[in-house]
């Protein structure tokens, strides 16, 4: 590898290398999207053998149960390390890790993933996906030792490189690394994130065919008279996406407070089994439900449910309709919140097209105009992937890729902005966003921000401040003026607990006054500053400080009183350039 890098040196410039780099991470993330499609796939035929035989309906409260189970008994006994959500973990290794990604990422997501989802887990493959690509992505850049920029940059490829090739969209899966990995797009990243995206699709083309994922025939094309229910459609799947994070928050909090995993499991397996026996349309990821409420056939609402024998009553169709979007998202958050491994973005999906047909149904029975049920129920998938994710480019790019709507394309856009702007008013981030807003990790497109938030407290202490005890005299901080170049004394005592300090200022003329060296103890001239830093803040909260202050130097003091040292401005100022250069793209 030393030799490799010498070699590179020499032959390749910077951009060449991450252009290659590139090509290579969308290799990786493809085949990493087509091992877990078809991992999840086997899974699920072994998972149908048993449901088409002869067994009551009761299998599908036992088969999520199931499948959490060997979920978490996988993460306990085999990868022995948390194995966290895909794209939040990927936010997090940005924001606090330098792009670093455990290693075990490489496998373990597509064995938790393919467990859960090939069980009747009520989540996605998406993330997973992303969090094995970027991964594969990680493993690259620490291997061939890139700088922070260059591993951010091939984390996004990888990123862009799984959504590409899990939804066979590669314009779509920029677009999304953009939006949500909140990466800089410029000169210097787009060809590689082209690449990337290109070189992903074309190897699930080549193992998973070239067919859209969900095809989808546009009847009606776009008129005028519809605008009205593409607004409204719009905003009613802003409230949707409200609901969603709200619910989906609060299911984790409240299984992040039981700290028993059996009774996680117990609990969450129990609620999804007792949802999925209910409404068996909430099992698994939703792919071929989304296929037929796109076709217009909702029999996916009926089949092996306690409700069959009313599948042509329209009025329980619609009430079926309105209560799959309410229990999607629990469905789902009782899937994370027992130990399954998954990702949101087909539950967001599922609940799109059927919030889009349960508008179109409702106002196609009120009887004002008439709208085509068929293009709202695509539609409302654009507008949940807007307001779930915060991301409305991706909804549209997303949506006309996958379905083939391009004729919808105005449409997409009318319906995902008002689901944008309505959700923002409510839930200012994204459920991939909220648990890092909440803990000031996440990273926005605010460069300035950005920098600072990547500055650690602990890499900018300097403890070369002579200290001093509290029953130490003048002449004692006379000696350590006369050794010391600081003009700043903490005083601790014998345990390490600051005291106060002494500023050189204060003492100036009484240094000059020998006949004061033996009389004053330091503990009669120390004061305890106003303001100090704890180790464990963020950086926005010591600039913060530095501002209201006034000062030069703060002290590092932990909750128990113990000094660190102190932090200085310029330090602050002279490390957040060098952060800058770091990150910048040229």
């Amino acid at each position: 590898m030393a030799r490799f890098h010498r070699w590179r040196k020499r032959n390749m410039s910077e951009r060449s290398f991450i252009t290659a780099m590139s090509i290579l991470v969308g290799l990786f993330s493809g085949l990493a999207a087509v091992v877990l499609k078809n991992t999840v796939h086997y899974t699920q035929l072994l998972v149908n053998k048993l449901i088409s035989t002869d067994v009551p309906n009761y299998i599908y409260f036992a088969l999520p149960l199931a499948g959490v189970s060997l979920t978490v008994l996988v993460i306990k006994f085999v990868v022995r390390k948390n194995v966290r959500h895909g794209i939040p973990n990927v936010l997090h290794s940005i924001s606090k890790k330098k792009g670093r990604i455990s290693f075990h990422n490489l496998y373990s997501s597509v064995i938790t993933s393919a467990l859960t989802v090939g069980f009747g887990g009520s989540v996605g493959l998406e993330g997973p996906t992303v969090a094995t690509g970027t991964a594969w992505g990680s493993w690259l850049a620490q291997t061939f030792r890139m700088n922070y920029k260059n591993t951010i940059l091939i984390l996004a490829c990888a990123c862009a490189g799984a959504m590409a090739a899990i939804f066979k969209a590669p314009i779509a899966a920029i677009v999304f690394a953009v939006e949500v990995i909140m990466i800089d797009l410029t000169v210097f990243s787009l060809v590689p994130l082209l690449l990337s995206s290109a070189t992903a699709v074309l190897v699930s083309y080549l193992f998973l065919g070239q067919s859209v994922l969900y095809p989808f025939d546009v009847e009606q094309a776009f008129v005028m008279d519809d605008l009205p229910h593409y607004i409204l459609l719009g905003i009613l799947a802003g409230f949707v996406s409200v609901y969603f994070t709200k619910v989906y928050m609060f299911f984790s909090n409240l299984f992040d407070r039981m700290k028993n995993n059996l009774v996680r499991l117990m609990v969450g397996g129990a609620g999804l089994g007792i949802l999925i026996f209910l409404f068996p349309s909430l099992f698994g990821e939703g792919y071929e439900a989304i296929n037929s409420g796109l076709a217009g056939n909702l029999e996916y609402l009926f089949n092996n449910s306690l409700f069959y024998s009313y599948h042509e009553n329209l009025w329980v169709t619609m009430v079926l309709l309105g209560l799959v979007v309410l229990f999607k998202i629990v469905a789902t958050s009782l899937t994370f919140g027992s130990g399954g491994i998954g990702g949101i973005f087909a539950p967001t999906l599922f609940m799109g097209v059927n919030t889009g047909l349960l508008f179109a149904y409702v106002n196609n029975i009120i009887g004002f105009h008439k709208i085509n049920e068929n293009n709202f129920a695509l539609i409302g998938m654009a507008g949940l992937i807007a307001g779930v994710l915060h991301a409305p480019l991706t909804g549209i790019f997303l949506i006309a890729d996958i379905s083939g709507g391009y004729e919808l394309f105005v449409p997409l856009m009318i319906t995902s902005t008002f689901a944008f702007i309505v959700v923002r008013a409510f839930t200012p981030n994204s459920v991939y966003h909220v648990q890092l807003a909440q803990r000031r990790e996440l990273l926005t497109h605010d460069k300035d921000a950005n920098v600072l938030q990547m500055l650690e407290v602990r890499e900018l202490i300097e403890n070369d401040f002579e200290k001093l005890s509290p029953d130490a005299t003048l002449r004692d901080l006379t000696t350590a003026i006369s050794r010391n170049h600081r003009n700043l004394f903490p005083v601790v005592d014998d345990e390490g607990r600051m005291l106060g300090m002494v500023k050189m200022d204060d003492v100036r003329e009484l240094i000059f006054k020998q006949e004061q060296y033996d009389k004053v103890k330091i503990k009669d001239l120390m004061y305890m500053p106003e303001y100090s830093i704890s180790p464990d803040d963020n950086m926005e909260v010591v600039a913060n400080k530095f501002e209201s202050s006034g000062r030069y130097n703060l002290a590092v003091i932990d909750n128990n009183g113990y000094y660190y040292g102190f932090i200085s401005r310029a330090r602050v100022f002279t490390k957040y350039r060098k952060q800058i250069i770091d990150v910048s793209h040229v």
